[in-house]
């Protein structure tokens, strides 16, 4: 995996930025789904993928963990939004930035104003966005309610939204919590999680797309309402059942705001 990390930090230092940009989706979903090979990780895909990197696409799924990216980038190459600390880790955070990745400051609200406009000004220009709407994770049993403020640049860019429900599976096909990055859990405990399992399928759920700015996604928060109604059925809940966020620990990290 080590090696695999390194590759990967040497393609981003030498060639990424340079290369055309269905080469660089290509390669880097290359890239992630020999990561999941080193893992352990299968894919299974229900729906109708969008493509590899479909323009003016934003992606929105519920959170589990770190490895969510790698799984979706595995199937549909995107750029994400992350929380502007992530910027500053080793490595990782050089990583990310040389990626793509737009930071939000998520103790600044209005910094979803700026984050909005430069979403959309990418989305226009053809790029794929991806948004975790629930801004946290998860252990991945329930879904939080959908966050709005980041479907402001789908109806800006007039994008197509294409909700996915992610669920990791253990080698029995029983939904597991080990992937899960929630809490205080760091990354050492969650590989150490992964890595006890035999075999882990990750089960990506394509929904319904949605126009955003058409008919009855006609403003944000029903935009959210929708793509969360979706991604609820893809993991075969109720949407904005209940209990679900009582399953969800206080404090946790904010990804998207």
């Amino acid at each position: 995996m080590g090696l695999h990390l390194a590759y990967g930090l040497f393609v981003l230092m030498t060639r990424y930025r340079r290369l055309p940009l269905l080469t660089r989706a290509e390669v880097a979903r290359n890239w992630s789904r020999k990561m999941l090979r080193i893992l352990g990780i299968s894919v299974r895909v229900h729906g109708i993928p969008p493509g590899l990197y479909p323009p003016n696409t934003l992606l929105v799924s519920n959170h589990i963990s770190w490895l969510d990216i790698i799984v979706l980038s595995s199937c549909t190459m995107t750029r994400f939004v992350a929380k502007k600390e992530i910027r500053s880790w080793p490595v990782i955070g050089w990583m990310t930035d040389a990626g793509g990745t737009l930071f939000i400051d998520r103790s600044n609200r209005r910094d979803a104003s700026r984050i909005n406009r430069q979403m959309a000004d990418a989305l226009q220009a053809g790029d794929c966005m991806a948004v975790f709407p629930e801004a946290t994770t998860s252990d991945g049993l329930g879904l939080l309610p959908f966050k709005a403020s980041l479907f402001e640049s789908a109806l800006l860019a007039g994008s197509t939204v294409q909700p996915v429900a992610i669920r990791y599976l253990d080698e029995h096909g029983v939904q597991t919590t080990a992937p899960s990055y929630a809490g205080n859990t760091v990354m050492r405990e969650s590989l150490c999680r992964l890595l006890r399992l035999r075999r882990i399928t990750v089960e990506l759920t394509f929904g319904t797309p949605l126009v955003a700015g058409s008919g009855a996604w006609a403003n944000r928060t029903m935009l959210a309402q929708a793509a969360q109604a979706e991604v609820a059925a893809g993991l075969s809940l109720a949407s904005g059942r209940p209990d679900t966020e009582s399953r969800i620990p206080d404090g946790l990290p904010v990804e998207a705001r």
